[in-house]
C-alpha cells in the first residue's frame, strides 16, 4: 500500500535566535518531518521531543535533545519529557489495543478515524476533532477503503494510573515498530 503522496508532507518550522536576540527560523534541522513507515503500515514522524520540565532553551540544549532522539527513536512517550509525533494511518487498518502512561492530546487532521475503548464504547473523530487520552486502553481504527488518516498527538509523562487498588502500567502488545518507553 503505497504511503507517498497519499498525504501532504509535513513541514515543520522551528524558531530560534540569532546572534542579536531576534527570532529566526533553526537550520539545525531539515524542516520536512519524515515519515517512517511501520511493517502494519502505520507511519510516524517523530516532530519534536522534550526532556526535563520546565524545558530549558539556552544554548539550544531543547534542539540538542531533539536531535539525540532523531538518532535513537524513544518509545511512544519520553520520561520527563513531551512528544510531538505525527501518525498515519493507512485506508482499513487499525493499531493494536495499547496503553501508554501519559496524558495525550490527538488530534485529526486529516481524514477519519474510529477511536475504540477496551470497554466497547467508540467515538468517530473526524478532522479537527481531539482526543485526550487518560492512560486508557484504546485503539485507532481507520474503516474507509480509500482515504488514509492522519493525526498528530502530543504526549506528556504521567504517574502510572491507580483505579481501583490496580496499578496500569504501559501495554503495547507488541505494537509494530513500536518499542517501550524508557
Amino acid at each position: 500500500m503505497a504511503h507517498v503522496g497519499a498525504l501532504p508532507r509535513i513541514h515543520r518550522y522551528i524558531t530560534a535566535h540569532n546572534e542579536e536576540g531576534k527570532a529566526i527560523f533553526s537550520d539545525k534541522f531539515d524542516e520536512e518531518s519524515k515519515m517512517k513507515p511501520n511493517d502494519d503500515g502505520i507511519a510516524f514522524a517523530l516532530s519534536y521531543t522534550t526532556k526535563g520540565l520546565p524545558v530549558s532553551m539556552d544554548n539550544d540544549e531543547d534542539l540538542d535533545v531533539y536531535g539525540r532522539y532523531l538518532k535513537d527513536t524513544p518509545g511512544l512517550v519520553v520520561s520527563g519529557g513531551t512528544v510531538l509525533r505525527h501518525v498515519d494511518i493507512p485506508p482499513e487498518t487499525e493499531c493494536t489495543m495499547h496503553r501508554t502512561v501519559s496524558l495525550d492530546y490527538g488530534c485529526v487532521l486529516e481524514g477519519e478515524v474510529e477511536l475504540l475503548l477496551d470497554s466497547g464504547e467508540k467515538r468517530i473523530m473526524k478532522r479537527g476533532d481531539v482526543a485526550i487520552q487518560r492512560g486508557t486502553m484504546h485503539q485507532w481504527i481507520n474503516h474507509s477503503k480509500t482515504e488514509w488518516t492522519r493525526m498528530l498527538f502530543v504526549l506528556q509523562e504521567s504517574t502510572p494510573l491507580k483505579v481501583a487498588g490496580q496499578t496500569f502500567g504501559e501495554e503495547l502488545a507488541g505494537m509494530a515498530g513500536v518499542r517501550s518507553s524508557d
